[in-house]
Protein backbone atom coordinates (compact mmCIF):
# COMPACT_ATOMS: atom_id res chain seq x y z
CA UNK A 1 0.00 0.00 0.00
CA UNK A 2 1.03 4.14 -0.28
CA UNK A 3 0.92 3.79 4.12
CA UNK A 4 3.38 0.73 3.52
CA UNK A 5 5.84 2.72 1.05
CA UNK A 6 6.05 5.99 3.11
CA UNK A 7 7.25 3.80 6.21
CA UNK A 8 9.29 2.14 4.34
CA UNK A 9 11.36 5.02 2.51
CA UNK A 10 11.10 7.18 5.87
CA UNK A 11 12.49 4.30 7.43
CA UNK A 12 15.44 4.01 5.53
CA UNK A 13 16.00 7.56 5.60
CA UNK A 14 16.99 6.94 9.23
CA UNK A 15 18.24 3.79 9.22
CA UNK A 16 20.36 3.35 5.98
CA UNK A 17 23.51 3.91 5.23
CA UNK A 18 24.27 7.73 3.55
CA UNK A 19 26.90 9.27 1.49
CA UNK A 20 28.41 12.96 1.76
CA UNK A 21 28.70 15.13 -1.07
CA UNK A 22 32.02 14.26 -1.37
CA UNK A 23 31.54 10.87 -2.11
CA UNK A 24 32.98 9.86 1.71
CA UNK A 25 30.61 7.27 3.30
CA UNK A 26 28.85 8.33 6.47
CA UNK A 27 26.85 6.44 9.93
CA UNK A 28 22.96 6.43 9.58
CA UNK A 29 21.09 9.25 10.68
CA UNK A 30 20.50 6.55 13.86
CA UNK A 31 23.44 4.28 13.95
CA UNK A 32 22.58 2.90 16.86
CA UNK A 33 18.87 1.56 16.12
CA UNK A 34 20.12 0.57 12.72
CA UNK A 35 22.66 -1.86 13.78
CA UNK A 36 20.04 -3.69 16.48
CA UNK A 37 17.65 -3.49 13.58
CA UNK A 38 20.53 -5.69 11.24
CA UNK A 39 21.31 -8.05 14.29
CA UNK A 40 17.64 -8.90 14.80
CA UNK A 41 17.46 -7.49 17.92
CA UNK A 42 14.59 -4.58 16.85
CA UNK A 43 11.06 -5.36 15.22
CA UNK A 44 9.76 -2.71 13.20
CA UNK A 45 6.97 -1.76 15.71
CA UNK A 46 10.29 -0.99 17.85
CA UNK A 47 11.82 0.99 15.42
CA UNK A 48 8.99 3.23 15.43
CA UNK A 49 8.79 3.86 19.11
CA UNK A 50 12.52 5.00 18.64
CA UNK A 51 12.16 6.96 15.57
CA UNK A 52 9.04 8.89 16.93
CA UNK A 53 10.74 9.87 19.98
CA UNK A 54 13.88 11.40 18.15
CA UNK A 55 12.06 13.12 15.30
CA UNK A 56 9.89 14.65 18.16
CA UNK A 57 13.09 16.12 20.40
CA UNK A 58 13.17 20.26 20.52
CA UNK A 59 15.82 21.34 18.54
CA UNK A 60 17.83 23.22 21.17
CA UNK A 61 18.97 19.59 22.36
CA UNK A 62 22.91 19.09 21.32
CA UNK A 63 23.95 16.34 18.88
CA UNK A 64 25.54 14.42 21.47
CA UNK A 65 22.62 14.08 24.09
CA UNK A 66 20.54 13.03 21.34
CA UNK A 67 22.76 10.23 20.43
CA UNK A 68 23.21 8.89 23.93
CA UNK A 69 19.37 8.77 24.24
CA UNK A 70 19.11 6.92 21.07
CA UNK A 71 21.89 4.49 21.85
CA UNK A 72 20.04 3.34 25.36
CA UNK A 73 16.62 2.80 23.33
CA UNK A 74 18.16 1.20 20.96
CA UNK A 75 19.91 -1.42 23.73
CA UNK A 76 17.01 -1.22 25.87
CA UNK A 77 13.78 -2.33 23.10
CA UNK A 78 15.35 -5.55 22.55
CA UNK A 79 14.16 -6.44 26.59
CA UNK A 80 10.91 -4.47 26.15
CA UNK A 81 7.67 -5.07 24.17
CA UNK A 82 6.69 -1.80 22.22
CA UNK A 83 4.49 -0.70 24.42
CA UNK A 84 6.76 -0.69 27.40
CA UNK A 85 9.71 0.85 25.21
CA UNK A 86 7.16 3.53 24.21
CA UNK A 87 6.22 4.90 27.86
CA UNK A 88 10.27 4.60 28.59
CA UNK A 89 11.38 6.64 25.36
CA UNK A 90 8.03 9.16 27.23
CA UNK A 91 9.98 9.29 30.36
CA UNK A 92 13.46 10.17 28.75
CA UNK A 93 11.79 12.64 26.60
CA UNK A 94 10.55 14.18 29.83
CA UNK A 95 13.87 14.06 31.82
CA UNK A 96 15.89 15.82 28.72
CA UNK A 97 13.27 18.35 28.05
CA UNK A 98 11.22 18.71 31.45
CA UNK A 99 9.82 22.44 31.00
CA UNK A 100 8.53 21.70 27.75
CA UNK A 101 10.37 23.99 25.73
CA UNK A 102 10.01 24.35 22.54
CA UNK A 103 11.08 26.51 19.64
CA UNK A 104 9.32 27.99 16.17
CA UNK A 105 11.18 25.88 14.56
CA UNK A 106 10.09 22.50 16.56
CA UNK A 107 6.19 23.28 16.02
CA UNK A 108 6.75 24.30 12.31
CA UNK A 109 8.43 20.74 11.87
CA UNK A 110 4.80 19.10 13.18
CA UNK A 111 2.34 20.91 11.56
CA UNK A 112 0.22 19.01 9.45
CA UNK A 113 -3.29 18.54 8.47
CA UNK A 114 -4.60 15.21 6.55
CA UNK A 115 -7.83 14.68 4.42
CA UNK A 116 -8.76 10.65 5.14
CA UNK A 117 -10.64 9.02 2.03
CA UNK A 118 -14.01 8.78 1.94
CA UNK A 119 -15.42 6.46 3.73
CA UNK A 120 -18.61 3.76 2.10
CA UNK A 121 -21.19 6.46 3.59
CA UNK A 122 -19.39 9.22 2.07
CA UNK A 123 -18.00 10.69 5.44
CA UNK A 124 -14.26 11.74 5.51
CA UNK A 125 -11.58 11.80 8.87
CA UNK A 126 -9.47 14.73 9.02
CA UNK A 127 -6.54 14.83 11.63
CA UNK A 128 -3.54 16.48 11.86
CA UNK A 129 -1.65 18.89 14.28
CA UNK A 130 -2.24 22.42 14.27
CA UNK A 131 -0.03 25.63 15.03
CA UNK A 132 -0.90 27.86 18.11
CA UNK A 133 -2.01 30.56 15.38
CA UNK A 134 -3.93 28.06 13.08
CA UNK A 135 -5.58 27.24 16.29
CA UNK A 136 -6.38 30.76 17.75
CA UNK A 137 -7.73 31.82 14.25
CA UNK A 138 -9.85 28.65 14.02
CA UNK A 139 -10.90 29.74 17.47
CA UNK A 140 -12.19 33.07 16.26
CA UNK A 141 -14.28 31.83 13.29
CA UNK A 142 -15.86 28.96 15.48
CA UNK A 143 -16.91 31.26 18.38
CA UNK A 144 -18.63 33.04 15.85
CA UNK A 145 -20.14 30.63 13.46
CA UNK A 146 -20.71 27.65 15.62
CA UNK A 147 -22.64 29.54 18.08
CA UNK A 148 -26.03 27.54 19.19
CA UNK A 149 -28.07 28.97 16.50
CA UNK A 150 -25.72 30.31 13.89
CA UNK A 151 -24.98 28.31 10.42
CA UNK A 152 -27.72 25.43 11.23
CA UNK A 153 -28.87 23.43 8.19
CA UNK A 154 -31.63 22.25 9.97
CA UNK A 155 -33.29 25.96 9.69
CA UNK A 156 -35.61 27.00 6.85
CA UNK A 157 -33.37 30.20 7.10
CA UNK A 158 -30.30 29.51 8.93
CA UNK A 159 -28.32 32.24 10.14
CA UNK A 160 -25.09 33.24 9.02
CA UNK A 161 -24.32 36.82 9.81
CA UNK A 162 -25.78 38.81 13.27
CA UNK A 163 -26.89 37.29 15.71
CA UNK A 164 -29.20 34.10 15.80
CA UNK A 165 -33.20 34.74 17.46
CA UNK A 166 -34.05 32.91 20.64
CA UNK A 167 -35.99 30.54 18.51
CA UNK A 168 -32.89 29.62 16.73
CA UNK A 169 -30.34 28.90 19.77
CA UNK A 170 -33.49 27.20 21.83
CA UNK A 171 -34.35 24.89 18.57
CA UNK A 172 -30.27 24.06 18.02
CA UNK A 173 -30.31 20.56 19.21
CA UNK A 174 -26.63 19.81 17.61
CA UNK A 175 -23.47 18.86 19.65
CA UNK A 176 -20.86 21.34 19.77
CA UNK A 177 -18.48 18.87 16.85
CA UNK A 178 -21.53 19.14 14.79
CA UNK A 179 -21.59 22.70 15.51
CA UNK A 180 -18.08 23.18 14.77
CA UNK A 181 -18.88 21.40 11.76
CA UNK A 182 -20.83 23.34 10.44
CA UNK A 183 -19.71 26.94 11.18
CA UNK A 184 -16.52 25.36 9.68
CA UNK A 185 -18.17 24.59 6.35
CA UNK A 186 -19.87 28.20 6.58
CA UNK A 187 -17.25 30.04 6.88
CA UNK A 188 -15.02 28.23 3.60
CA UNK A 189 -18.44 28.36 2.05
CA UNK A 190 -18.23 32.34 2.49
CA UNK A 191 -14.25 32.27 1.51
CA UNK A 192 -15.16 30.31 -1.82
CA UNK A 193 -18.07 32.89 -2.49
CA UNK A 194 -16.40 35.94 -1.74
CA UNK A 195 -13.70 35.49 -5.04
CA UNK A 196 -10.77 36.40 -3.29
CA UNK A 197 -8.73 33.11 -3.94
CA UNK A 198 -8.74 34.09 -7.72
CA UNK A 199 -7.78 30.97 -10.24
CA UNK A 200 -6.72 28.08 -9.96
CA UNK A 201 -5.05 25.96 -13.30
CA UNK A 202 -7.26 28.17 -15.26
CA UNK A 203 -10.46 28.46 -13.61
CA UNK A 204 -11.80 30.48 -10.74
CA UNK A 205 -11.34 28.35 -7.63
CA UNK A 206 -14.59 27.12 -7.04
CA UNK A 207 -16.41 23.38 -6.59
CA UNK A 208 -16.79 21.79 -9.63
CA UNK A 209 -18.71 18.54 -10.17
CA UNK A 210 -19.79 16.67 -12.94
CA UNK A 211 -22.78 14.49 -13.34
CA UNK A 212 -24.78 12.77 -16.01
CA UNK A 213 -27.78 14.22 -17.02
CA UNK A 214 -30.15 10.76 -16.22
CA UNK A 215 -28.39 10.82 -12.47
CA UNK A 216 -29.28 14.85 -12.53
CA UNK A 217 -33.33 14.65 -13.78
CA UNK A 218 -34.06 11.37 -11.73
CA UNK A 219 -32.24 13.36 -8.29
CA UNK A 220 -30.44 10.03 -7.89
CA UNK A 221 -26.63 8.74 -7.95
CA UNK A 222 -23.86 11.30 -7.11
CA UNK A 223 -21.80 13.48 -8.55
CA UNK A 224 -17.82 13.40 -8.51
CA UNK A 225 -16.06 16.65 -7.65
CA UNK A 226 -12.50 17.86 -9.48
CA UNK A 227 -10.88 16.75 -6.22
CA UNK A 228 -11.91 12.76 -6.40
CA UNK A 229 -14.83 13.33 -3.83
CA UNK A 230 -18.59 11.87 -4.40
CA UNK A 231 -21.18 13.99 -3.93
CA UNK A 232 -24.63 12.68 -2.80
CA UNK A 233 -26.97 13.51 -5.50
CA UNK A 234 -29.15 16.08 -2.56
CA UNK A 235 -26.01 17.96 -1.93
CA UNK A 236 -25.39 18.90 -5.73
CA UNK A 237 -28.84 19.69 -6.51
CA UNK A 238 -28.25 22.21 -3.68
CA UNK A 239 -25.12 23.31 -4.50
CA UNK A 240 -25.88 24.11 -8.22
CA UNK A 241 -28.84 26.12 -7.40
CA UNK A 242 -26.00 29.06 -6.83
CA UNK A 243 -24.02 27.43 -9.78
CA UNK A 244 -23.19 28.21 -13.13
CA UNK A 245 -24.01 25.23 -15.53
CA UNK A 246 -22.51 23.78 -18.41
CA UNK A 247 -23.62 21.10 -20.73
CA UNK A 248 -20.89 18.46 -22.67
CA UNK A 249 -22.32 16.38 -25.33
CA UNK A 250 -19.69 13.74 -26.33
CA UNK A 251 -20.33 11.41 -29.44
CA UNK A 252 -18.40 7.91 -29.14
CA UNK A 253 -16.44 9.85 -26.01
CA UNK A 254 -15.86 12.72 -27.85
CA UNK A 255 -16.68 15.81 -27.23
CA UNK A 256 -18.55 18.11 -30.07
CA UNK A 257 -17.05 21.68 -31.44
CA UNK A 258 -14.49 23.06 -28.91
CA UNK A 259 -11.52 24.19 -29.76
CA UNK A 260 -9.60 27.55 -30.52
CA UNK A 261 -6.21 28.62 -31.96
CA UNK A 262 -4.57 29.91 -28.87
CA UNK A 263 -2.01 27.51 -26.85
CA UNK A 264 -3.62 27.65 -23.64
CA UNK A 265 -6.73 25.47 -23.10
CA UNK A 266 -10.01 27.76 -22.39
CA UNK A 267 -11.89 27.86 -19.25
CA UNK A 268 -14.50 25.77 -21.00
CA UNK A 269 -12.26 23.22 -22.42
CA UNK A 270 -11.11 22.77 -18.74
CA UNK A 271 -14.58 22.00 -17.38
CA UNK A 272 -15.23 20.10 -20.09
CA UNK A 273 -12.04 17.84 -19.36
CA UNK A 274 -13.18 17.71 -15.69
CA UNK A 275 -15.96 15.87 -16.73
CA UNK A 276 -14.02 13.83 -19.50
CA UNK A 277 -11.09 12.59 -17.98
CA UNK A 278 -12.09 13.22 -13.78
CA UNK A 279 -7.82 13.34 -13.05
CA UNK A 280 -4.57 12.26 -14.50
CA UNK A 281 -4.75 9.78 -17.94
CA UNK A 282 -1.37 8.62 -16.95
CA UNK A 283 -1.93 4.98 -16.32
CA UNK A 284 -2.36 4.03 -12.40
CA UNK A 285 -2.42 7.42 -11.52
CA UNK A 286 -4.83 8.99 -9.08
CA UNK A 287 -4.54 12.56 -8.82
CA UNK A 288 -7.69 14.03 -9.53
CA UNK A 289 -8.59 17.09 -11.73
CA UNK A 290 -7.76 19.73 -9.45
CA UNK A 291 -3.81 18.95 -9.45
CA UNK A 292 -3.77 18.42 -13.19
CA UNK A 293 -2.37 19.99 -16.03
CA UNK A 294 -3.91 20.25 -19.34
CA UNK A 295 -1.55 18.60 -21.88
CA UNK A 296 -1.92 18.67 -26.02
CA UNK A 297 -1.34 15.20 -27.40
CA UNK A 298 -0.48 16.42 -30.56
CA UNK A 299 2.25 19.51 -30.00
CA UNK A 300 1.30 22.45 -30.65
CA UNK A 301 4.02 23.68 -32.85
CA UNK A 302 2.71 20.92 -34.81
CA UNK A 303 -1.11 21.81 -35.15
CA UNK A 304 -1.20 25.34 -34.26
CA UNK A 305 -4.74 24.37 -32.86
CA UNK A 306 -5.69 23.99 -28.95
CA UNK A 307 -8.55 21.00 -29.25
CA UNK A 308 -11.08 19.79 -26.79
CA UNK A 309 -10.58 16.73 -28.13
CA UNK A 310 -6.62 16.22 -28.43
CA UNK A 311 -6.37 17.89 -25.08
CA UNK A 312 -6.06 15.11 -21.44
CA UNK A 313 -5.19 15.86 -17.77
CA UNK A 314 -1.35 15.21 -16.62
CA UNK A 315 -0.06 15.67 -13.11
CA UNK A 316 2.78 17.55 -12.98
CA UNK A 317 5.42 14.21 -12.56
CA UNK A 318 3.84 12.83 -14.88
CA UNK A 319 3.22 15.68 -17.36
CA UNK A 320 7.10 15.88 -16.93
CA UNK A 321 7.66 12.57 -18.39
CA UNK A 322 6.37 13.47 -21.84
CA UNK A 323 9.21 14.17 -23.97
CA UNK A 324 10.44 13.22 -27.29
CA UNK A 325 12.36 10.08 -27.20
CA UNK A 326 10.06 9.02 -23.79
CA UNK A 327 6.88 8.66 -22.91
CA UNK A 328 3.84 9.84 -25.59
CA UNK A 329 0.52 10.02 -26.06
CA UNK A 330 -2.35 9.90 -28.22
CA UNK A 331 -5.80 9.22 -28.56
CA UNK A 332 -8.11 5.89 -29.49
CA UNK A 333 -11.07 5.81 -31.40
CA UNK A 334 -13.15 6.15 -27.93
CA UNK A 335 -11.59 10.03 -27.50
CA UNK A 336 -9.20 7.86 -24.34
CA UNK A 337 -6.17 9.27 -23.92
CA UNK A 338 -3.21 6.15 -24.70
CA UNK A 339 0.42 6.87 -22.75
CA UNK A 340 2.81 4.51 -24.87
CA UNK A 341 5.65 3.94 -22.94
CA UNK A 342 9.51 4.38 -24.70
CA UNK A 343 10.70 0.86 -26.32
CA UNK A 344 13.15 0.06 -23.53
CA UNK A 345 10.57 0.11 -20.67
CA UNK A 346 7.92 -1.91 -22.60
CA UNK A 347 7.70 -1.67 -26.63
CA UNK A 348 4.53 -0.89 -28.33
CA UNK A 349 2.23 -1.14 -25.62
CA UNK A 350 -0.31 1.90 -24.85
CA UNK A 351 -2.02 2.02 -21.72
CA UNK A 352 -4.67 3.93 -20.46
CA UNK A 353 -6.25 4.45 -16.75
CA UNK A 354 -9.38 3.48 -15.87
CA UNK A 355 -8.91 4.63 -12.17
CA UNK A 356 -11.14 7.35 -12.49
CA UNK A 357 -13.72 5.75 -14.31
CA UNK A 358 -14.67 2.58 -12.51
CA UNK A 359 -17.99 2.11 -14.69
CA UNK A 360 -15.43 1.32 -17.49
CA UNK A 361 -14.20 -2.63 -15.54
CA UNK A 362 -18.33 -2.84 -14.59
CA UNK A 363 -19.35 -2.82 -17.97
CA UNK A 364 -16.91 -4.62 -19.01
CA UNK A 365 -14.68 -2.22 -21.42
CA UNK A 366 -10.85 -2.44 -21.69
CA UNK A 367 -9.57 0.99 -22.60
CA UNK A 368 -6.66 -0.30 -23.97
CA UNK A 369 -8.35 -1.55 -27.19
CA UNK A 370 -8.71 0.80 -29.78
CA UNK A 371 -12.74 -0.80 -30.39
CA UNK A 372 -15.21 2.07 -31.00
CA UNK A 373 -18.27 1.67 -29.23
CA UNK A 374 -22.10 2.93 -30.12
CA UNK A 375 -24.14 5.81 -28.28
CA UNK A 376 -24.12 9.20 -27.65
CA UNK A 377 -22.91 10.25 -23.63
CA UNK A 378 -24.39 13.48 -21.94
CA UNK A 379 -22.53 14.86 -19.46
CA UNK A 380 -23.47 18.21 -17.08
CA UNK A 381 -21.14 19.97 -15.10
Amino acid sequence: SRAEAARRVHTAADLGPRVGLTGEPIAPALAATAAAQRAGLLGPEQVAVIRKFCHQLPGWIDQATRERAETDLANQGGRYRPEHLAALAGTLADCLNPDGLYRDEDRARRRSLTLGNQHADGMSELRGWLSPELRATLEAVLAKLAAPGMCNPLDENPCVDGTPTEQAIEGDTRSAAQRNHDGLLAGLRALLASGNLGQHNGLPASIIVTTTLADLETAAGKGLTGGGTLLPMSDVIRLSRHAHHYLAIFDHGKALALYHTKRLASPAQRIVLYAKDRGCTAPGCTVPGYYTEVHHCTDYATCHTTDINDLTFACGPHHRLLQPGAWTTHKNAKGETQWIPPPHLDRNQPRTNTFHHPEKLLRGENGDEDEDSDGDDDEAA
